[in-house]
């Protein structure tokens, strides 16, 4: 009966579902790879999935984000004036509904097609990150700055190699972001109504991982992964409870940090994987295993489910270990995503079936069963072009863009009646 009425209302809802959640930051609403979506088909149609609608747009990296019916994307174009943009449409029908666009200069700057940093979105304000250190708080209807920041000439910041790509993080009514300032404001807090400074810390450089707060001993904790240690900061002034030395090549701390069954768990690809087991005091942290050789993860986000780890090694392809001993159990051969110099898959838990959602870097969408005993594919479909950007999920949706386009292509979904 009730998967009855689920079906009756997602039919009443339109192709945006209300069933569905949106995907309002970084790594969905929980900020952990997981959405609660309309159950899928297995099988889906060989002419592939239908486009609903798709606009051109210019070059980024930046993931795609969806809240309240509405899209947000940022792109860069070069002609007639080099500028960056924030770009918002209609969920539904892909219609703009407005744009705001700032002048930068990347000059050199490697990988230099656009933003890389996914817009969040809080309420009636979308808080958005250039590549240069432009951090804007917008109104969602408007699109009318509220406030604004530059990171490099208000804070000397120091830009990592390839531009500042970590979302803003929010917190209890605090924007949190990088700097990697070396005066002590590595990390800054602003208020979010107003844009006053809250309080700064640390002077590490600067990271590209989004940080993650944790609930821990009775206290919560914001998991901060920069260039050289794996931090824990009081969300709520910035002091320090813990910090783990773990100094990366090229400064490339990327992926989101994972937090399960106690451990804070990163991996970078030259350095290896590390896991750090958290005590019953705050400041208690201590390294328990780490891996060079099997496990070595880059930019694509790490999963986990039932007491295993999930990432994509650049030698091996997507693999599965162990969170607790880091023993390895299985790697698919490059079987998801093709072997390269730099191989991503942006992986996202499809509610709690054990099922992934994944867009490659070739543009294939991918729906595939993930467990402690392999990686096995349900379907795929090519969506769009070469894209290393997160995409975003809403209704029986996803929307994903590449450097040229941002597309909207329809989920095929299960009978629920059977």
């Amino acid at each position: 009966m009730k998967a009855l009425v689920l079906f009756a209302l997602f039919l009443i809802c339109g192709s945006v579902s209300a069933v569905a959640e949106d995907w309002p930051r970084w790594r969905g609403p929980r900020g952990d790879g997981s959405w609660k979506g309309p159950q899928l088909s297995e099988k889906w149609p060989k002419t592939g999935l239908p486009h609903i609608w798709k606009h051109k747009i210019g070059g980024g990296f930046a993931g795609v984000i969806v809240a309240d019916g509405k899209v947000f994307v940022m792109d860069r174009q070069t002609e007639p004036d080099e500028v960056e943009r924030v770009l918002c449409y209609s969920a539904e029908t892909g219609k703009k509904l407005w744009r705001l666009a700032y002048p930068v200069d990347y000059g050199n700057l490697q990988y230099g097609n656009g933003p890389r940093a996914a817009p969040t979105v809080i309420g009636n304000r979308v808080l958005t990150l250039g590549t240069k250190g432009n951090l804007f708080c917008l109104d969602v209807i408007t699109g009318k700055p509220v406030w604004s920041k530059d990171l490099l000439k208000d804070y000397k910041g120091r830009m990592p190699t390839w531009g500042y790509a970590a979302a803003p993080f929010v917190y209890r009514g605090t924007v949190i972001v990088f700097s990697g300032s070396e005066n002590g404001a590595s990390v800054l807090a602003f208020n979010l109504k107003t844009g006053k400074g809250i309080w700064r810390t640390l002077s590490d450089k600067a990271a590209y991982a989004v940080p993650v707060l944790i609930q821990h001993a009775g206290s919560q904790q914001l998991i901060c992964w920069t260039p050289s240690h794996i931090r824990s900061l009081n969300p709520g002034n910035g002091t320090s409870n813990w910090s783990v030395p773990y100094k990366v090549t090229e400064g490339v701390s990327i992926a989101t940090p994972i937090y399960r069954e106690g451990i804070v768990f990163v991996s970078g690809y030259w350095e290896g994987s590390k896991a750090i087991q958290l005590g019953k005091k705050t400041e208690d942290a201590k390294l328990i295993w780490e891996d060079r050789l099997k496990l070595r993860g880059l930019m694509s986000q790490p999963l986990y489910h039932d007491g295993h780890g999930f990432l994509l090694d650049k030698a091996y392809g997507l693999t599965c270990f162990e969170l607790k001993t880091g023993k390895k159990l299985w790697d698919d051969k490059h079987q998801m995503t093709p072997r390269g110099r730099d191989p991503q898959a942006s992986m996202v838990w499809l509610n709690n079936e054990g099922r992934i959602l994944a867009l490659n870097s070739d543009g294939d969408l991918i729906l595939a069963k993930l467990n402690r005993d392999g990686f096995f594919e349900q379907s795929r479909a090519n969506i769009i072009g070469h894209t290393w950007a997160h995409p975003a999920y809403v209704g029986n949706r996803v929307i994903a863009r590449s450097d040229t386009e941002l597309i909207c292509v329809e989920l095929p979904t299960a009978n629920l009646e059977k």
